[in-house]
């Protein structure tokens, strides 16, 4: 985690820490946090940035302000909404799942125009290794990086609460709406037959799976990539309703 830590803005260092005191139980719920002032010296920032911190855990709902009072742990029930999911997990009983790496990075090109984002915006890269009966494949997952201010979660190593789209649900109220897949196939690189075990030579078949909210804007990027020998994609359809005889 300190890695993590290491590659986020101060603000989401000092809210990930009260988060993670209040979530222990070191801060009950009716406690009052640290304030601006104190924040600023504990951490050596300026107010501003405190407030920042201290904004990110009001709008998730974590805490609330009384005015002329200062800022208080919210109720019980505030801070767990979070963690209520909204969707099935996707993991099968006997799947494996190792995390490979977290990081706020810049986003490569393919993925930033995926995400309708500007070139080297900050994302948020998720790369994990799943095993089932059908295999391994090797799961990488961006986002963009601005959700990491609120989906804090984004950032940890563990699987989140309800999967991604549910995680994402539940804390920014963007829900999956469409998904667009494509599917090609190449070389892999050393990374990938590493972590896949390839021989040589070896092809992969790589997915990239874009997915979007009620409105149309990507929230999610995925890049899958699939061993040779493993049936990943079957399509089924009357011949009569196609002319792919007649081409």
């Amino acid at each position: 985690m300190a890695e993590i830590d290491d590659v986020l803005p101060k603000y989401l260092r000092i809210s990930r820490h009260l988060r993670d005191r209040i979530e222990c139980g070191d801060l009950a719920p009716g406690a009052e946090v640290p304030s601006e002032r104190e924040l600023a010296a504990r951490w050596k920032v300026a107010r501003p940035t405190a407030a920042k911190a201290l904004n990110v855990l009001r709008r998730q709902g974590v805490v609330e302000s009384r005015r002329g009072s200062g800022t208080y742990v919210a109720d019980r029930a505030a801070l767990m909404r979070e963690h209520e999911p909204r969707y099935v997990t996707s993991f099968a009983v006997d799947e494996s799942v190792t995390a490979l790496e977290t990081a706020m990075v810049a986003g490569p090109r393919a993925v930033t125009d995926a995400l309708g984002l500007s070139r080297d915006s900050a994302v948020v890269m998720r790369k994990r290794l799943i095993a089932n009966d059908s295999g391994p494949e090797l799961v990488t997952s961006w986002f963009p990086g601005r959700f990491a201010e609120f989906a804090v979660r984004l950032l940890d190593t563990e699987r989140l609460p309800g999967g991604t789209l549910g995680y994402l649900e539940s804390t920014l109220g963007r829900g999956a709406v469409m998904i667009r897949e494509r599917v090609s196939a190449r070389l892999p690189t050393a990374a990938e037959r590493r972590h896949l075990t390839l021989p040589r030579p070896a092809a992969v078949l790589v997915r990239h799976r874009s997915v979007h909210d009620a409105d149309g804007v990507a929230i999610e990027f995925d890049e899958v990539i699939h061993p040779p020998g493993h049936w990943v994609l079957q399509h089924e359809y009357p011949t009569s309703s196609t002319a792919i005889f007649r081409r």
